[in-house]
C-alpha cells in the first residue's frame, strides 16, 4: 500500500483537518518535477549539457578514494545547502519555523519556493494543534490527579485500614502534581509516592507507611451526572452537588466513573502520539520525496527542526501514557498488569470466516425458502383458495412483522458498509463499547438468519394447512406464528455470552432509555433508536395484533373478532403514537439540559406528527366502520400535510445539513462524503417521494390487485426504506459536526467536585 492510503487509513477522522496535508505538498512536487523535466528536455542538445554528461562518464574512471574516505570539506557543504530553516520564537507570532530557499539561481525556483512555503505552514498548523492538545491533556491530567486524592482517601475514609497513627503525621498525598517538574522536559503530571519500594522486611514497610490525607473530603462534593432516572430526580429536586456519605456503593460508583474517565483519557492520549508519529513520518516521506526528485539533498535540515520540536519529541505524551497505565494496573486492576493493560488498550476487533460462511450458508437457504414458498402457492393456486382472504386477515399480518425487521436491519447492514468504507467513525457517534460493534457481515448474518427462521415457519404454516394429517389439529398450525416470535425473544434476551450478547444488551438498554424518556440523558444512540422506531409503527401494531389474536382467543376459529373491540382501537391509535412521544420527551428533556430552541422546534414537529397520527387513525376507523368520515378526512388531510412539510424541511436542511445556498457544492453542503453529488439530489427527491407515501391513507388510494393489508406492509415498506436511507445521511452529516469540531473523543464526568479551587 502506498503511503497516502496508508496515512488516510491511519489518521484519527475527526482530526483529518489537522493533518499534514500530504496529497496536496504531493501534487506539487509533480509540478516541480513536470518543470524539471521541461527544463531538461529544452537543454538536452545545449553543449554544456553534453559537456556535462560527458563529465559524468569520466568519472567512472577515477581513482578510488575508499569505502571510508575522507567526509567533504565544510566549505563544499556550505555550497550543497539548498535550504535554512529558521526557527520562529518571537512571541505572538503563530509560525513556529520559516524556511528560505538558497537556490533562486536556478530555473523553476519559484515552484520550489512556493513548495516550502506550503510545507512551512503545513508545519506551522500541525505543531499549533498538537501544542493546543497537549496543553488540554496536562490540564486534564492535573484534575485527574485531584480526583485520585479525593478517591484514596474516601477509600481510607470507608474501608478503614489499619495502620499506626503516629506514623501518619505529615501524610503525603499519594496522588499529586509534580510543580516543581512542570514545563521541564519531562512531566509527571500524575505521580504516586510510594516509599515501601526501597523497604526490606514487612515490619519496617509497615512502620514506614503514610497514608494520604483524609482531610481533603472537607472540600469536596460529589457530583451528581443526570444520566438516570434516580439521578436526574435528585439533579432537579435536591442538587448536582451532594455531600459524600462514605458507604461502600458510593466508593464502587466513584470507582467505576474514575476507571471509565482513566480509560477516555489514556485513548486521548494514544491518539496523541499517534497523531505525532504518523505527521513526523508524513514529513519524513514528503521530504526524500522532494530529495529524489530535484537530486538535493534538504530532508537532513528540515526534518531536524520536526524532529527536534514537540511534535517529535513526544516525551511528555509517553511519560502520561505510562503513568496512567501504571495508576490504573494498580489502583482499578488490583495489580496485575496485564489485565489493566488489556483493558486500556484498544484491540481492533477480528474479521472471522465462519461469520461469512454462516451469512451464505443462511443467504442461500433464505433464497431457496422463498422459492418453496411461491412453488407452493402457484401449485396449489392458493391465491384463488376460499381461505385466501381470511389468511391474508389474520396470518399475513403476523408473519409481516418480521418482513419489516429484517428489511431494516438490511438497511442498517449495507449503512454500516458504507460507513465504513467512507470511514465514517459509526462505532465512536453511536458510543459502543470497543471491539463489539457489529460490522456489516454480522448485521447481514443476523438479518439472514431471522429470515431463514421466519420463512421456514411460513412454508411449514402452508404445509400443515394444506395437509389433511395436519389440518385436523387447526390450533397447531396457527401457533407456529407465536413459537416464532418466542424463539426470537429468547435469543434477543438471553443472558448468555452468545450470539453478540454486547450488541443485543446495548438496544435493550437503548429501547429502555426510549421508554422511561425524560428520565435518561439523551445520548446520540437513544434518539437514533427512537427515530428508528418511528418507522416501525406498522410493526408495533403487529405486536398488538398478537397481543390480540392469541390474548383473546381468535386463533382458535381464525377469526379477528377483537379488532372490533372499542380496547383495540383505542391501543391503535396509542401504540402508533408511542415512537413519536418518546421523541418528544427526548427534546424536551435536551431543550432543558442545552437550553436550545431547536430542540423545543424539533419537539414541535414530532408534537405535530402525534396530531396528524391520530387525526390520520380516527378517519381509518371511521371509514371502516362506514360513518360520515368527510370531517375526519379533512383534519387528517390538513394536519397530514403540515407535520409532511414540516418533517421533509427538517430532514434536509437540519438533519442532513443540505440545502445551503452559499456552499461551495451549490445547495448541497461543503463537505461531502460522494464526490457523484447527483446521489444527495436523488435522495432528497426520494425523501419528499416516501413522505408522501403516508398521504395514500387520506386519499383512499388502494391497489386493486392488492389485499388492503399488503397494501399496508408495502406502504410501511416503503417508509423503513425512506428511514434507512435517512439515516445514511444523518450520520454523515454527524460525522462531519465532529470533523469540524475536531471532537475525537466524549467528555467524561468526573465524580468529585472541589469546593476551594486553590487545592
Amino acid at each position: 500500500m502506498k503511503f497516502g492510503k496508508e496515512f488516510n487509513s491511519q489518521m484519527v477522522q475527526e482530526w483529518q483537518g489537522a493533518y499534514m496535508g500530504y496529497n496536496y505538498l504531493k501534487k506539487l512536487l509533480e509540478n516541480i518535477k513536470k518543470i524539471r523535466d521541461q527544463n531538461a528536455e529544452s537543454h538536452s542538445d545545449h553543449p554544456q549539457a553534453r559537456k556535462g554528461h560527458m563529465g559524468r562518464k569520466l568519472t567512472m574512471y577515477r581513482a578510488f578514494s575508499g569505502l571510508t574516505g575522507r567526509p567533504a570539506s565544510p566549505s563544499r557543504r556550505k555550497d550543497e545547502e539548498v535550504i535554512t530553516v529558521t526557527p520562529m520564537q518571537h512571541e505572538g507570532s503563530e509560525n513556529y519555523c520559516h524556511t528560505t530557499f538558497l537556490k533562486m539561481s536556478e530555473e523553476g525556483a519559484e515552484f520550489e519556493v512556493d513548495f516550502f512555503k506550503k510545507l512551512d505552514d503545513e508545519f506551522n498548523k500541525v505543531l499549533k494543534f498538537y501544542e493546543a492538545k497537549v496543553g488540554g491533556v496536562k490540564q486534564e491530567a492535573e484534575e485527574l490527579s485531584k480526583q485520585m486524592d479525593a478517591l484514596i482517601a474516601m477509600r481510607i475514609k470507608v474501608d478503614k485500614p489499619c495502620y499506626d497513627e503516629d506514623s501518619s503525621t505529615g501524610a503525603e498525598s499519594e496522588s499529586v502534581v509534580d510543580t516543581e517538574n512542570q514545563g521541564g522536559e519531562h512531566m509527571d503530571v500524575i505521580q504516586e509516592k510510594s516509599e515501601d519500594e526501597h523497604m526490606t522486611g514487612e515490619k519496617s514497610k509497615f512502620k514506614e507507611f503514610k497514608p494520604a490525607s483524609v482531610e481533603i473530603l472537607q472540600h469536596v462534593k460529589i457530583n451528581v451526572d443526570p444520566v438516570t432516572p434516580r439521578s436526574t430526580l435528585k439533579n432537579f429536586v435536591i442538587s448536582s452537588k451532594l455531600e459524600p456519605s462514605f458507604s461502600k456503593f458510593e466508593l464502587k460508583k466513584v470507582e467505576a466513573r474514575l476507571q471509565k474517565a482513566f480509560l477516555g483519557f489514556h485513548q486521548q492520549l494514544r491518539m496523541l502520539k499517534n497523531y505525532s508519529i504518523l505527521n513526523v513520518l508524513a514529513f519524513s516521506k514528503i521530504m526524500k520525496k522532494y530529495d529524489k526528485i530535484t537530486s538535493r539533498n534538504a530532508s537532513k535540515c528540515y526534518l531536524d527542526v520536526v524532529n527536534k520540536s514537540c511534535l517529535g519529541n513526544h516525551d511528555e505524551v509517553n511519560s502520561l501514557i505510562e503513568r496512567v497505565e501504571a495508576i490504573f494496573v494498580k489502583h482499578f486492576a488490583k495489580g496485575h498488569r496485564s489485565k489493566g493493560l488489556k483493558f486500556l488498550r484498544h484491540r481492533n476487533k477480528e474479521e472471522k470466516h465462519r461469520t461469512t460462511f454462516f451469512l451464505g450458508l443462511f443467504t442461500g437457504c433464505s433464497v431457496a425458502l422463498l422459492a418453496a414458498i411461491i412453488v407452493f402457492v402457484h401449485t396449489r393456486n392458493l391465491l384463488d383458495h376460499e381461505g385466501a382472504g381470511q389468511y391474508m386477515s389474520n396470518i399475513f399480518p403476523l408473519y409481516s412483522l418480521f418482513g419489516y425487521i429484517v428489511l431494516h436491519m438490511i438497511l442498517y447492514g449495507g449503512n454500516t458498509y458504507l460507513w465504513r468504507r467512507l470511514r465514517v467513525n459509526y462505532p465512536f457517534i453511536f458510543e459502543f463499547k470497543s471491539g463489539t460493534e457489529l460490522g456489516f457481515r454480522e448485521i447481514f448474518f443476523i438479518a439472514s438468519g431471522i429470515s431463514v427462521l421466519a420463512l421456514a415457519a411460513i412454508l411449514s404454516n402452508l404445509d400443515m394447512e394444506m395437509d389433511p394429517e395436519t389440518n385436523k389439529f387447526p390450533t397447531i398450525t396457527e401457533l407456529v406464528p407465536l413459537g416464532l416470535v418466542f424463539v426470537v425473544l429468547l435469543i434477543t434476551l438471553c443472558p448468555f455470552n452468545i450470539i453478540y450478547r454486547s450488541s443485543r444488551f446495548f438496544l435493550i438498554r437503548g429501547m429502555w432509555h426510549c421508554i422511561c424518556a425524560p428520565l435518561y440523558k439523551v445520548a446520540f444512540a437513544d434518539f437514533f433508536l427512537a427515530d428508528q422506531l418511528t418507522s416501525q409503527v406498522q410493526a408495533i401494531r403487529s405486536l398488538q395484533f398478537y397481543v390480540c389474536y392469541y390474548g383473546w382467543g381468535d386463533f382458535k376459529t381464525r377469526s379477528n373478532t377483537c379488532r372490533e373491540h372499542s380496547t383495540y382501537k383505542f391501543f391503535y391509535i396509542v401504540v402508533a403514537v408511542i415512537p413519536f412521544w418518546f421523541r418528544l420527551l427526548q427534546c424536551v428533556r435536551r431543550t432543558i439540559e442545552e437550553k436550545s430552541t431547536m430542540q423545543a422546534l424539533n419537539g414541535l414537529k414530532y408534537f405535530s406528527t402525534v396530531i396528524a397520527l391520530i387525526m390520520r387513525t380516527l378517519y381509518d376507523i371511521t371509514r371502516q366502520n362506514g360513518n360520515g368520515y368527510t370531517v375526519w378526512r379533512i383534519m387528517a388531510a390538513t394536519t397530514s400535510g403540515f407535520t409532511t412539510i414540516y418533517s421533509t424541511y427538517w430532514d434536509i436542511v437540519i438533519d442532513w445539513g443540505l440545502l445551503q445556498k452559499n456552499s461551495s457544492n451549490k445547495w448541497l453542503r461543503d463537505k461531502l462524503l460522494i464526490s457523484n453529488k447527483a446521489v444527495y439530489f436523488v435522495a432528497i427527491v426520494l425523501n419528499i417521494l416516501l413522505r408522501l407515501v403516508w398521504m395514500q391513507l387520506v386519499l383512499d388510494f388502494n391497489v386493486p390487485f392488492l389485499h388492503r393489508n399488503a397494501t399496508t406492509a408495502v406502504v410501511a415498506c416503503l417508509e423503513i426504506l425512506r428511514r434507512g436511507i435517512w439515516s445514511f445521511f444523518r450520520l454523515e452529516n454527524e460525522h462531519f459536526n465532529n470533523v469540524e469540531n475536531y471532537r475525537a473523543f466524549k467528555t467524561i464526568p468526573l465524580p468529585f467536585y472541589y469546593e476551594n479551587k486553590i487545592l
